[in-house]
């Protein structure tokens, strides 16, 4: 098949050219604008899932949805070195700016570019530096306190008041939001509750992997009733046949039905491993229909470009202990694993021994904890890549030494 046409789009955060199975979520967000806009309270979302479910295609969607009802947006992916002041500084005069030209602002938005610069003047004890706002004079006692609730708060209030007057709203959507330092997920959780309380046209949208419900509520107990948790995983059978086969369709090419089988069994819906064997299979392809043996000759192909990407670029990250815990994860199989179970396989008496270690993969993204004492993989199918590719190591710790009476 001509690759120059090949329809499929294996890249992170591309949006796929069959996006489904998410009809929910999209509906969900566009009564959350149209309940704000009309002045009505509605709690901003927080969408989770593993690695490769499609969370920032979702993202992308949602934005399309807020820009064609002049929705106004700020996005941004978190990573640990993420600074919420300066971000939400650069964010809030983006879409102050969108909202009206300066030489339009009404009197809410001139107060908001002053509290805005006013947010700016505190990103450091010693002053920090001052984002360049026209015609826009500082607000004493309006985000200048130095306390990062507060004047996150204020920023946000002022800002959502100024989109209101001029007949619009505002919507951030944050990936990777499990990045987020504690004061900083606690800031955005208070200042977003503050806006829902006076029934604000302004909005958050975040994504990440699933222990984020449990991260904002540690932050703040009052987050589970500020935000809808939507988790998104693998497609439905038939969603996940529509995502391979449609996109060949349109362009005249069909699969014959044991393939189409094939693909779903080894990709198990997920829908980056979806336009993956898709990618593959249609390069592959002599003509249609694409037939079983061609998605069968495909599947190593998908494996080893999947190892030597969307896998290794997370081993890579880990160091020795936290690989070998890895590799003992894998070993057990691909579901919840306790930590009692991952410490005895490595040859250790009990998972204390090696919690700092469970910490440090948690932290890093690897593993989440889906209860007390269990540990996941928050990659699909990331134990299949360490059983075959690294050798499971069992190092018991070495005796202590006595000490000379």
């Amino acid at each position: 098949m001509d690759p120059v046409v090949n329809p499929y789009t294996p890249n992170a955060g591309k949006k796929p050219p069959a996006l489904v199975g998410r009809d929910a979520e999209i509906a969900g967000f566009e009564i959350l604008l149209k309940r704000l806009a009309a002045g009505r309270s509605a709690k901003s979302l927080i969408v989770t899932g593993l690695r490769g479910v499609g969370k920032t295609v979702l993202l992308g969607k949602f934005e399309e949805i807020a820009a064609a009802v002049s929705w106004r947006t700020g996005t941004h992916e978190v990573t640990p070195e993420t600074d919420i002041r300066p971000l939400m500084a650069r964010l809030a005069r983006s879409a102050l700016y969108e909202i009206s030209p300066p030489a339009r602002w009404g009197a809410k938005a001139k107060r908001a570019a002053g509290v805005l610069k006013s947010f700016t003047l505190t990103f450091t004890p010693e002053g920090g530096v001052s984002v360049s706002l026209s015609g826009a004079d500082q607000v004493p006692g309006k985000a200048d306190s130095g306390d990062l609730d507060a004047d996150l708060t204020d920023l946000l209030v002022e800002l959502a008041e100024a989109a209101a007057d001029h007949g619009t709203g505002v919507v951030f959507l944050f990936d990777e939001v499990q990045f987020f330092d504690r004061p900083s997920l606690t800031a955005l959780i208070v200042a977003l509750h503050r806006v829902v309380q006076k029934d604000l046209p302004l909005t958050f949208v975040g994504a990440g992997l699933p222990q984020l419900p449990a991260l904002a509520g540690a932050a703040r107990s009052y987050a589970e009733r500020l935000f809808d948790y939507p988790t998104i995983g693998s497609l439905s059978r038939d969603a996940a046949a529509t995502a391979l086969v449609e996109p060949a369709t349109e362009l005249g090419v069909d699969f014959e039905p044991d393939a189409v089988d094939r693909a779903l069994d080894f990709t198990e819906g997920y829908p980056y491993f979806i336009q993956e064997v898709g990618s593959v299979v249609w390069d592959l392809a002599e003509s249609s229909p694409i037939r079983s043996s061609e998605l069968e000759a495909a599947i190593p192909l998908v494996e080893k470009r999947l190892d030597e990407s969307f896998f290794k670029v997370r081993a890579d990250r880990t160091t020795e202990l936290e690989l070998r815990y890895l590799r003992a994860m894998a070993e057990l199989g691909p579901g919840p694993q306790r930590s009692g179970d991952i410490a005895v396989t490595l040859g250790y008496k009990g998972s204390e021994q090696i919690g700092a270690t469970r910490a440090n993969l948690i932290h890093k993204g690897l593993i989440f904890t889906p209860g007390q004492g269990l540990n996941e993989f928050t990659v699909p199918q990331f134990d299949r890549y360490l059983r075959r590719t690294f050798k499971l190591e069992r190092k018991p710790p070495m005796p202590r030494k006595k000490r000379d009476s």
